[in-house]
């Protein structure tokens, strides 16, 4: 029986069916063009660039350019690349320019796609960032389309780890800039600690195309990012700890991998207390005494070093350090670090130099990182299984663009065996058919330690004519990639198989040649034998095609479909035939954990005999509903993490674009004259209350303050004894005094010295504010938990306690202000004065989900694109309350346009 639903989509087609043919118009428009633009001189066509640009500046909307635009792309890229945009490109590029996600799959050639809304809003000059998920593929992106715009008269810069702020600045000011996710982000928050403007970096979030969308948005999402300065060596503290676990029992503890806890049951905290108590190290008589905190920290990380983390899997261990292996691509990640002691914690466990724990000074995650762009658009192969988290945090739309040709690849249902040892002999056999039958095969392994062990197996089995493509050997990854569609090539990797390089049949023209003829000059015998491989590898594709096209064979499902979808995806590229099978067993991870105790026990019971497999498509359903639960969870844990994040980030912007607007004023005596005001009011209100009567002033005590704060030795009981005076009159004296001390100072000082002191001063003051701040937040988001078992709702507790304490913060840093302004001295010519320079950092990726991490490296210096200060003029009435970006320009004394009430400098303009 056909339900309503999908009798509607047989009747309409789908959503995405609509979304596409409503594209179609527009694509025939270009083709129509492409007689008359392929009929321009090289001249002419370059023109066209500053004819649209000529136009934006006359007010014609972007998208009225898009058929145009898109035409020239096409007609450029035919002559500079020797690639002709398919119209199913064109249509991928329309997507993207719209702000939505293009779900292409492999081999379509997504980097092609991009350069057409690249194109299209560099035009305006703002700068578009075409994002990319690793060094190697921002460098042979940018060289490679760089040739394209270059051609039209745009400029293309490059963002790669170890670059110098000069070098980024330059990048950024081009019209295009290739970068990582993880390098913009830092630069953000670099350029958000930096004491001047000219130091900064970045100028501004126009525009980002974001490739491999699902792993920077979704994956990555998890994990913020982390700036961190050193604190204090404790590391003969975790070879201590680390000692006492090796001690413990499997009783001591329980250990949830669902979950990644693990904790001390009753008996191992007990044992764990007279270690430590042995050894000198517990304060009182409990470990959870509060004086322990910290001692807790470090045994809880400690066991989940030894019983949570595998080497080879979770991480290795290279040139004596642990390197991070990324759970999501199998690349090994240098440089990034686990956060809050974990590290520490495996590096005690390998027995490997022990580096330094650090503070968070800056973070940011990477959901708020990109809603900070006016458009955001990003392309996939596998974006569908998260349309709805796209949707929900990014306003992210996701479009499925149509393939070139049709897709020939045939998915098998998977073979699901009792125990992994029959699952391996059976992938053996089935390895060894392929190769026997020249049929190219990818084996694909869920970690470094599953592929090593296969690659045993085989070499066992006599077959050593394999390749292995793990993070071990991940300088190897393009080579071995371009050549896994040669017949009879067996390729085994980790889930990172393929990003960036396609997996031809016959193997990879290009790549062969340059390794076949590396230096060999140009002329008749380098072109002959570039024909002569051109012809063998057209050849071997005939061969491999024959053998039934790329087989693609998985030994485990991941958590996620998406995962499962990208190793499958590598085979049907451009309408080759190709298979899919995946063989499991009851023993794996994930059928493991979320509960295969029962099915063992009836297919024990229904006679299901040795090396004999499951194979029926409920299987494949039922599997597919476990790996949903599992995405709808991890959902959840990313939707959490962002309403927290939320949080800080609604402060981060005001102290950052307070920062900006500190480095742009010329002249910040008026905002320290108002710190200095506010500082006496409420001095004034603390010791005499509007309320008292003149007796029960505290007069002593205001003096006592006014000498600590404000540097000043005033008469202030005998003011007060003077007939009929009043509070505000007191106010007025003291303020009079402190303006009098402060121009004295100014007078002596110099302007010019005077507003480096200033800037200095509050740019200082509120960096380290706010550093502490965040350590504030840090243990405030680790404890309000458990205000969920008093009925009353965490995250709402940790709103009202954040803002509470982000006004005590304010309130600080007016008080710190003004007493440094009233105590500062001149110590040495303004010309000696040196600029103020940002401390040196390290950048993380910390995952508030697991306690784990990937940290980070050592910076240089970078930086970041900043909102610029709003000078806009908007009426009163056309300013929206709940729209802070809707206000423009908010003098300080103006009421706040929010309705709070209150002036705007004691509302949402804070800090002065």
């Amino acid at each position: 029986m056909v339900s309503f639903g999908g009798l509607a989509r047989a009747i309409f087609g789908t959503s995405n069916d609509r979304r596409v043919k409503g594209l179609r118009p527009r694509v025939e428009e270009i083709n129509r063009l492409e007689p008359e633009y392929a009929a321009l001189s090289n001249e002419a066509l370059q023109n066209k660039t500053v004819e649209f640009r000529k136009q934006l500046a006359e007010g014609v909307p972007l998208d009225d350019l898009v058929i145009p635009a898109f035409a020239t792309v096409r007609e450029a890229s035919k002559r500079v690349l020797g690639m002709r945009p398919f119209d199913v490109q064109l249509m991928g590029g329309m997507v993207l320019d719209g702000g939505n996600i293009a779900e292409m799959r492999t081999g379509e050639g997504k980097t092609l796609v991009a350069t057409l809304p690249v194109y299209l809003n560099a035009l305006e000059g703002k700068g578009v960032h075409a994002v990319t998920v690793n060094d190697y593929l921002a460098r042979r992106d940018a060289e490679w389309m760089g040739r394209l715009y270059r051609f039209l008269g745009l400029s293309t810069g490059i963002i790669v780890h170890g670059m110098s702020d000069e070098e980024r600045r330059a990048a950024y000011a081009c019209d295009i800039t290739y970068a990582t996710n993880n390098e913009l982000g830092f630069d953000y928050l670099r350029d958000n600690m930096k004491y001047d403007l000219g130091q900064m970096v970045q100028r501004g979030h126009n525009f980002a195309i974001v490739d491999e969308v699902d792993s920077i948005l979704v994956d990555e999402a998890r994990t913020p990012l982390i700036i961190s300065g050193p604190l204090e060596d404790r590391s003969e503290m975790y070879n201590t700890v680390d000692a006492f676990i090796l001690q413990l029992q499997p009783e001591d503890y329980e250990i949830d991998e669902k979950q990644r806890t693990a904790i001390f049951t009753e008996d191992g905290t007990e044992k764990v207390e007279n270690l430590l108590r042995d050894a000198d190290l517990l304060k009182g008589e409990s470990l959870y005494d509060v004086e322990n905190v910290a001692m807790v920290h470090h045994v809880n990380n400690a066991l989940k070093a030894h019983r949570l983390f595998q080497r080879d899997k979770d991480y290795i261990v290279r040139n004596g350090e642990i390197v991070i292996i990324d759970e999501f691509t199998g690349r090994m990640m240098p440089g990034r670090r686990f956060s809050e002691g974990l590290h520490q914690a495996l590096e005690a466990k390998e027995h490997v130099q022990i580096q330094p724990e650090n503070q968070t000074l800056a973070s940011i995650t990477f959901q708020n990182y990109f809603r900070m762009y006016k458009k955001l658009a990003g392309m996939t192969g596998t974006a569908s299984t998260e349309a709805e988290e796209f949707g929900n945090i990014y306003g992210l739309g996701v479009t499925e663009v149509p393939t070139n040709l049709p897709v020939q690849r045939i998915d098998e249902d998977d073979e699901v065996y009792r125990t992994v040892e029959e699952k391996y002999r059976a992938i053996v056999r089935e390895i060894r058919t392929a190769a026997e039958k020249r049929q190219p095969i990818l084996v694909g392994t869920t970690s470094i330690e599953k592929s090593e062990l296969l690659a045993d197996r085989l070499r066992k089995e006599g077959m050593t004519n394999f390749q292995v493509l793990n993070a071990r050997h991940h300088e190897q990854e393009a080579s071995i990639v371009a050549q896994a569609g040669v017949p009879g090539a067996v390729t085994i990797a980790t889930n990172m198989a393929g990003r960036g390089t396609d997996i031809q049949l016959g193997g990879n023209a290009d790549m062969r040649i340059a390794q076949e003829l590396g230096d060999m000059p140009e002329g008749p015998e380098r072109e002959a034998r570039e024909a002569e491989i051109r012809a063998d590898i057209a050849r071997l594709k005939q061969e491999a095609l024959a053998a039934g096209g790329l087989y693609v064979l998985a030994t485990e499902r991941h958590e996620s479909r998406r995962i499962d979808n990208q190793l499958r995806g590598r085979s049907g590229r451009q309408g080759d035939p190709g298979r899919s099978k995946f063989y499991l067993s009851l023993q794996d991870d994930l059928m493991r954990i979320f509960g295969s105790e029962r099915m063992d026990s009836m297919l024990q019971k229904l006679g299901l005999k040795e090396d004999e497999a499951i194979i029926h498509p409920w299987i494949n359903k039922a599997l597919e509903k476990a790996q949903k639960k599992v995405e709808a969870r991890n959902f959840d844990i990313r939707k959490n993490l962002l309403k927290y994040d939320d949080v800080q980030n609604d402060q981060r912007k005001v102290v950052f674009e307070q920062r900006i607007e500190l480095m742009q004023g010329e002249n910040l005596s008026e905002t320290v004259a108002e710190m200095r005001n506010d500082v006496i009011d409420e001095m004034v209100a603390k010791f005499i209350p509007e309320t008292a009567y003149a007796e029960q002033w505290d007069t002593a005590g205001l003096k006592e303050e006014v000498a600590t704060t404000l540097n000043l030795d005033l008469p202030i009981e005998q003011w007060a004894a003077e007939e009929g005076i009043a509070e505000d009159d007191i106010t007025n004296r003291i303020r009079e005094a402190a303006d009098a001390a402060a121009a004295d100072r100014a007078g002596r000082f110099g302007p010019d010295v005077m507003a480096y002191v200033e800037r200095s001063i509050l740019l200082q003051t509120l960096d380290g504010l706010w550093r502490e701040h965040l350590v504030n937040l840090d243990h405030l988001r680790s404890v309000v938990g458990f205000r969920g078992y008093a009925q009353r709702d965490p995250l709402n507790e940790y709103k009202s306690e954040s803002f509470e304490l982000f006004q005590a913060m304010l309130g600080n840093l007016r008080q710190a202000v003004t007493a440094q302004m009233m105590r500062v001295e001149l110590v040495r010519e303004a010309a000696e004065a040196p600029p103020l320079e940002a401390p040196e950092v390290e950048g993380h990726h910390w995952d508030a989900t697991t306690g784990d991490d990937d940290f980070g490296d050592e910076f240089g210096g970078a930086q970041l694109a900043t909102a610029r200060e709003d000078t806009r003029t908007v009426a009163p009435e056309d300013r929206d309350p709940n729209t802070p970006q809707s206000w423009g320009r908010v003098g300080r004394n103006e009421m706040c346009p929010c309705g709070s009430g209150r002036k705007y400098k004691h509302c949402h303009g804070a800090f002065a």
